[in-house]
């Protein structure tokens, strides 16, 4: 039996819609991880690019566990000595929200380029509004 590879132009694209508020950030972040590769698919395979859009709203309103608000840590270097920045989860949810559910799923898709395409079909609003109203988008619930 051969590998079966589903031909770019049968691939139908769906758009969710899925509220974080009141939603753990850890799990959340593995759906929509899961949605945008496209393994909820029956015919997914590892290489190619089958997943759906997915937009997330109330980013601010999201929920970590233990003493996670305090504790997590985000890091990044300007490449100079002595370069390190250093943000807690806390102030970075005040400041940008969406950055968060962002560097989130980052982290569970495949770092190449696959997954900087998969991370474009991911928009992220720390609000209610987004500008997709039209996208004809189905609610996604997560348990």
């Amino acid at each position: 039996m051969k590998t079966f590879i589903q031909p770019d132009q049968q691939i139908k694209r769906k758009w969710y819609l899925i509220d974080a508020s009141g939603q753990i950030l850890g799990r959340l972040a593995t759906q929509i991880a899961l949605l945008l590769r496209g393994k909820n698919k029956p015919f997914w395979s590892p290489h190619q690019d089958l997943g759906d859009y997915v937009v997330v709203i109330n980013a601010a309103k999201i929920k970590v566990t233990g003493k996670k608000l305090k504790d997590k840590k985000y890091y990044r270097h300007s490449g100079y000595p002595g370069g390190l920045k250093v943000e807690i989860l806390e102030t970075k949810l005040k400041k940008d929200a969406s950055s968060v559910i962002r560097l989130a799923v980052w982290g569970m898709i495949p770092h190449n380029r696959l997954g900087r395409r998969l991370i474009t079909r991911l928009k992220v609003y720390a609000g209610e509004n987004h500008p997709y109203k039209d996208k004809n988008l189905t609610e996604y619930k997560i348990n």
